[in-house]
């Protein structure tokens, strides 16, 4: 995996996207990804109207997921920014969407990922990842769900399903969502394909130091979902955006707060899935690479206290095998 050096990228002229290469599928991503999970889902022309008004602004890698109903209006985003000639060719673009738990069985993956490739209006996707390390037995409707629904997943059957849809070429890279050390671990002991990515919760005040490690070690890329805290949503809040020491930073350089958590992400060597629909913060969100942190100022962010935010808990429920995997990652 390779990924170019902050002190390079300082360098680089304000609106530049380096790029990342992932080790085991040879893949090159831009280390900057628009989200599209939001709740409530805003409605079809909101959705399709902010991801193209993204792509004008610069993205080229975008992260949905079956669970988030967002795969159908970034597929007509899609359509629509080739028709105007925003972008030239499918090719441009780094699209991820990911397995829902209510098809983590061997026979149900392959109909999942095409209804995703339907949903999208695409031939493949470039990644692929197991949303969750569970399975719910029922699809689900409302949340939290009955106990019984929420069961072991298994990650060996589920992994070569996962295999046979980058071996049709439904989607060019697989990897995971939401796996702690351990979990990554007992995946890589026994997988065919190694997954190239893990996305997972990161941010200044939920740093993933051992994942971070472990990642580096095995060679698969980590990707950090709700940088700047998820603010605005049911399983987010302001703690990134309304903290002092990223404001004391932001303002004595002249940047926004969110900017200083995005540049300090990036600097882990993580890539980074960040959401907004506002036209301008989309754009400040990609304006993080003609500029370092100082040691000085990324020795106060370390000493900040650790807090998790996304918890499947708070999704699904309180029930023993959901609780035992938000307290491993």
């Amino acid at each position: 995996m390779e990924i170019r050096t902050h002190q390079q990228d300082c360098q680089k002229k304000m609106g530049f996207v380096p790029e990342v290469t992932l080790g085991c599928s040879g893949q090159t991503m831009p280390v900057i990804g628009m989200g599209t999970a939001s709740y409530p889902m805003p409605d079809l022309e909101t959705a399709k109207s902010a991801i193209i008004e993204a792509m004008r602004a610069g993205y080229r890698h975008f992260d949905t997921a079956f669970a988030y109903r967002s795969e159908q209006p970034l597929g007509e985003a899609i359509a629509e920014a080739l028709h105007l000639g925003i972008i030239k060719s499918r090719d441009e673009l780094f699209i991820t969407t990911k397995l829902w738990c209510s098809f983590a069985e061997r026979d149900q993956i392959l109909p999942a990922i095409k209804i995703s490739l339907q949903n999208l209006q695409l031939d493949y996707v470039d990644m692929y990842l197991i949303h969750w390390p569970v399975r719910l037995t029922q699809h689900v409707t409302k949340t939290p769900i009955p106990k019984e629904q929420v069961v072991p997943m298994d990650m060996k059957t589920v992994w070569e399903g996962m295999e046979e849809c980058q071996n049709l070429g439904h989607t060019r890279g697989i990897g995971v969502s939401n796996f702690s050390c351990k979990k990554l671990e007992d995946l890589l002991s026994f997988c065919k394909i190694p997954p190239a990515i893990n996305q997972v919760e990161m941010n200044p005040l939920w740093k993933q130091k051992e994942l971070v490690e472990l990642c580096k070690a095995k060679g698969v890329h980590l990707s950090a979902y709700s940088p700047l805290g998820a603010n605005g949503t049911k399983w987010g809040d302001n703690r990134i955006v309304e903290c002092d020491v990223l404001e004391g930073i932001a303002k004595a350089r002249g940047k926004s707060t969110a900017q200083v958590a995005l540049r300090w992400v990036y600097e882990q060597g993580a890539s980074i899935i960040s959401k907004s629909f506002n036209k301008q913060r989309m754009r400040e969100n990609l304006d993080i690479f003609d500029w370092c942190l100082t040691e000085e100022e990324s020795n106060k962010i370390i000493q900040l206290p650790q807090h998790k935010g996304v918890t499947l808990a708070s999704i699904l429920g309180p029930h023993d095998l959901v609780l035992e995997i938000d307290a491993d990652l």
